[in-house]
């Protein structure tokens, strides 16, 4: 017999209320333990990452802003032949060519045939949308992508979403190392990691679930 409260709605029984409680903290538990696992997870794959002594065969080099060590190792395996033009993507609109020129170290006549300047991206999404632009327009299939070790994940999660047709090679500068574990004992690459972890979940997320990219800003996601 169904029992109805005062306001029309049916009341649970006492025992069932009971169970659905249980099992709603039995999900919740589980849900906890998987983001756990996830966590130390991902934290050990991008610890354990090491530069590559032999880059992979790539038509291009894509570099994403946001430090000396990136810059360097890009213009590097240009230099080297790894890839036929290099992308420097996220740059400030206050760094002018020269400035840049600079910073990369290469001959001015390497930069000027072989080195493209993006201004345009402000966070990962963008670095991911120019390169794929980039990418199209000069016919390429693959690049290689440098930028930090943690950032390389959500990098490329972009990237592939971006351009699923072409091959992305990670080529990760290490920032955070010491193995596959050492950042459990070190609370500056623990909270580094946590917080590009949430980053690329909610990256992951936003493409998983149709229409979520509306509700999860950019900003959050940077």
């Amino acid at each position: 017999m169904d029992v109805y409260d005062q306001s029309g709605l049916k009341r649970i029984p006492g025992a069932r209320r009971r169970k659905l409680a249980a099992w709603s903290a039995l999900a919740s538990a589980l849900g906890v333990i998987a983001f756990g696992f996830g966590f130390v997870f991902f934290a050990s794959h991008v610890a354990g990452m090491q530069t590559p002594e032999t880059p992979a065969n790539a038509e291009a080099v894509i570099v994403l802003t946001g430090g000396r060590q990136r810059i360097d190792a890009a213009t590097r395996l240009l230099k080297a032949g790894n890839g036929k033009r290099l992308l420097i993507t996220g740059v400030s609109h206050v760094a002018d060519r020269q400035d840049i020129l600079a910073a990369t170290g290469l001959d001015p006549a390497l930069f000027a045939c072989c080195v493209d300047i993006d201004r345009e991206a402000q966070d990962t999404i963008g670095n991911a949308e120019e390169s794929a632009k980039w990418m199209r327009d000069h016919g390429f299939s693959s690049a290689l992508v440098v930028t930090n070790n943690y950032h390389m994940p959500r990098s490329l999660l972009e990237m592939r979403r971006q351009y699923g047709n072409a091959v992305f090679h990670p080529y990760p500068v290490v920032t955070i190392t010491r193995g596959r574990f050492g950042w459990i004992g070190d609370r500056e690459a623990s909270r580094v990691l946590f917080t590009e972890y949430l980053k690329y979940l909610g990256a992951w997320a936003r493409g998983a679930v149709p229409g979520l990219g509306d509700r999860i800003g950019r900003k959050m996601l940077g």
